[in-house]
């Protein structure tokens, strides 16, 4: 279980043997990873460039997310604001780092689930699978609704909303059939490109059309809860690290996996920090979430319009993670994961479906479902993304070297490994609390709708 694998690669692509003892016999990466050696299957998982992945990345983490920024800047002022998305990028890229590192000592890992599994045994496993299946199917459903909200616009809002989630929903399954995710990687480029022009749109549309009398804050005070639930927009739109795992066992060369995490990274900070300032200056306070809301009309359904395949392939890509856990596990080392089989592609379809539908349920039968993507964020999302990666740095560290000993004599990175722990916590419980507020105002407001309501 603890073995550590030579992350070099030779020029041919194969990796060096696991160093442990000097007697073992030679054992390369691509004995023990999750998908084995693939020379003669059927279907082919390891497939991808980083490039391809940093795409992936992107259409992920780079999504409707971002609309939310400008109103947190509303809350807590631009300085502050500015400075935590920055922050907040720099901290993504060194928990990236520390995942790509674990990947790497554990090739046999494919989800958060089998990491759970290495650090905290068949209990570690259940509830990091778990977790990784409720958020992405949760992230499924704030496509949809993302979806539903630039299809009423675009349509003047004749429809029921109901049916245009359902009308989302559709095309969202369909992408997110592929059982190989080099088949949503080029799908994901007009997906990056898509969120990249509606945002340079937007942008482009609160500046021709500024809010008259707005007033900007460099710096904002406000109470706790008002404060940590702006920044949990920020917090969360970088939460996209709990698909990385399953990313980069479909890498044709793994250790070129932190290309596209800098890559990302750097677009994601300096495009989120751009939009959210240049929106909030020239909308100010009243500045809606989603912020294409706040623009003029036919701004406003350009920008809508361009974004579609955004958060079209970021649902699908959602949806497929839940599946391929679930499929992976079922079927790992069998003939059905590699081959065509009438097993294998039924389980598949099945689950796809399964993800999807549950997605759309959820997203239209339950009122409170925004403020449950939140905490589902806070739950898992803030430990994928921020606070376990501490735990695998701590874990290897301890296995690999002298134990406590590596500790001590390491100890910035034991202290910068623990921090990252405690910040994961941090973020989870007040996460957690200031959305479990958030619903209770809500409801004594009335502001929480019906299930299955067919409002216009």
């Amino acid at each position: 279980m603890h073995e550590k694998y030579d992350s070099n690669l030779e020029r041919d692509g194969s990796y060096g043997k696991a160093p442990h003892s000097e007697d073992a016999a030679p054992t390369t990466y691509h004995d023990v990873d999750v998908f084995g050696r693939e020379e003669g299957h059927q279907i082919v998982y390891k497939t991808l460039s980083w490039q391809l992945v940093c795409v992936l990345m992107i259409a992920e983490i780079v999504s409707n997310g971002m609309l939310s920024l400008p109103s947190s800047l509303a809350v807590v002022g631009i300085v502050p604001g500015l400075i935590l998305i920055v922050f907040l990028g720099v901290f993504a890229t060194y928990t990236s780092y520390l995942l790509v590192q674990f990947k790497l000592r554990h090739p046999e890992v494919h989800s958060m689930g089998d990491a759970g599994y290495i650090l905290f045994g068949p209990f570690g496993r259940e509830l990091l699978a778990f977790g990784t299946i409720v958020f992405a199917v949760f992230a499924t459903g704030g496509q949809l609704l993302a979806g539903q909200i630039a299809l009423s616009v675009l349509s003047g809002g004749k429809l029921c909303l109901m049916l245009y989630t359902g009308i989302f929903a559709i095309p969202t399954l369909l992408f997110s059939f592929p059982r190989t995710l080099d088949k949503l990687s080029w799908m994901s480029i007009p997906s990056v490109l898509s969120i990249l022009v509606a945002g340079v749109v937007g942008m482009i549309g609160a500046g021709l059309y500024p809010v008259a009398g707005r007033e900007i804050s460099i710096a904002r005070s406000s109470t706790f809860y008002d404060a940590f639930f702006s920044i949990t927009n920020p917090v969360f739109a970088y939460a996209g690290h709990f698909l990385f795992f399953i990313l980069i066992s479909e890498m044709k060369r793994p250790q070129d996996a932190m290309k596209a995490a800098y890559v990302l990274q750097g677009f994601a900070t300096t495009f989120y920090a751009v939009f959210a300032v240049v929106v909030y200056v020239y909308i100010g306070p009243t500045v809606a979430s989603p912020a294409f809301s706040s623009l003029e009309s036919k701004w406003a359904k350009a920008a809508y319009g361009i974004a579609i395949p955004n958060f079209l392939i970021a649902g699908s890509l959602y949806a497929h993670t839940a599946a391929k856990l679930i499929f992976i596990r079922m079927f790992r080392h069998s003939s059905h994961l590699h081959s065509h089989t009438l097993t294998g592609w039924s389980t598949w379809t099945f689950l796809i479906v399964l993800m999807n539908c549950s997605a759309f349920v959820l997203a239209v039968a339950v009122p409170i479902f925004s403020y449950l993507i939140g905490i589902a964020a806070s739950l898992f999302a803030a430990w994928y993304t921020y606070g376990i990666a501490g735990a695998f740095w701590l874990h290897d560290s301890y296995h690999d070297g002298d134990g406590v000993r590596t500790w001590k004599r390491k100890w910035p990175q034991t202290v910068l490994a623990v921090l990252t722990f405690l910040a994961g916590a941090f973020i989870c419980v007040a996460g957690t609390y200031v959305t479990v507020r958030a619903i209770s105002i809500a409801y004594r407001d009335g502001t929480i709708g019906r299930p299955f309501a067919c409002k216009v």
